[in-house]
């Protein structure tokens, strides 16, 4: 059973896209969405304003929360680096290189985004829209991709010439915060966008039944999970302490302070099958070692908070001389 119209079916005006469709069966959802193709009048500007609508609101929303979080002393007691909290000015930075990025890469890719989607069978302006039984298999798999997909490309960046001349502007920041999820080069914007975009068109080319509702479902989610990961918090209600493989901030922030290791998005998997946890897995030991020595010692939380900055410093300072091996490596030096 088909839950759509005909992508491929003619469409002579606005006025004829449901021309066919009884209103008062759909949902108030459908009618909205059925609605937004109607006021615009043409699927393709309404297809590329929504999706670019959908990712900067999802983006920025999901980020003013972190923004807030940073700048209240309260919860500095679930930061992961809580000696470094991004200034404002470095908050503004962020934000611009990251506008620059939407608005130059991104803008241009979304506009296209229609005419390739229904030229793979993927459903945009049709009505009804896909009941969850369908689109939660769909979403998992999705995720499932893309966590591989960034694990192999991310790995590929952090070598040599990729490093020095792409991906080193995303490590900017040893302590990432919300804003700096899709702070990166265009180029990594592209290559990393990918893994994110392809899961959704080489799915709808297969198997003919996706609707475009689902893919903003699946990029709402996927946004989430980047923000959250850079975010620098670990809260007992994060996500990871209630499903074990899932990664979080606590896995991503390791990355960014120490340079190595830790290289999927959305699961702990593919780095525990890679071997490229095994530093991440001691350092979380020493920390919890510590922990213990610290409750024994009846140390302070002043106390504790000092000892774990230590600990961290001398991972940071690891991940240091491992990012400038990579980048002499990529100049042809030698280190010693």
């Amino acid at each position: 059973m088909s839950y759509f119209i005909n992508a491929t079916a003619p469409v002579s005006g606005p006025e004829q896209l449901y021309s066919s469709i009884d209103f008062s069966k759909l949902s108030w959802a459908e009618q909205q969405w059925a609605n937004w193709y109607l006021w615009i009048g043409n699927p393709i500007l309404a297809t590329g304003l929504m999706s670019f609508l959908v990712h900067e609101i999802v983006y920025f929303g999901r980020c003013v929360p972190w923004v807030i979080i940073d700048a209240i002393p309260y919860f500095r007691q679930w930061k992961l680096q809580p000696n470094k909290i991004p200034t404002p000015q470095e908050q503004w930075e962020c934000t611009k290189l990251v506008l620059f990025s939407h608005f130059t890469i991104e803008a241009p890719l979304i506009w296209l985004f229609h005419p390739i989607a229904e030229a793979l069978g993927m459903s945009t302006w049709q009505v009804p829209l896909p009941s969850w039984r369908l689109m939660l298999p769909q979403i998992a798999a999705f995720f499932v991709f893309e966590d591989m997909f960034h694990y192999f490309s991310h790995q590929m960046l952090h070598q040599g010439v990729f490093y020095k001349h792409i991906h080193k502007i995303h490590h900017k920041y040893s302590a990432p915060f919300g804003l700096a999820a899709e702070y990166a080069h265009p180029a990594e914007v592209l290559i990393l966008g990918t893994g994110t975009i392809a899961g959704p068109l080489l799915y709808s080319y297969f198997m003919r039944d996706l609707h475009i509702s689902t893919v903003y479902i699946w990029i709402t989610l996927r946004l989430f999970q980047a923000i959250d990961a850079h975010s620098g918090y670990d809260f007992p209600w994060s996500l990871q302490h209630i499903v074990p493989f899932w990664s979080g901030a606590e896995h991503h922030d390791f990355h960014h302070m120490a340079f190595v290791n830790n290289f999927s998005t959305s699961f702990r998997w593919c780095d525990w099958l890679g071997g490229t946890d095994t530093k991440y897995r001691a350092y979380r030991q020493r920390i919890d070692a510590a922990k213990r020595q610290a409750k024994a010692k009846g140390m302070t939380v002043e106390e504790w908070r000092a000892y774990e900055n230590k600990i961290n410093a001398e991972e940071e300072a690891e991940g240091i001389k491992a990012e400038a091996a990579v980048e002499a490596k990529a100049g042809g030096k030698k280190i010693d």
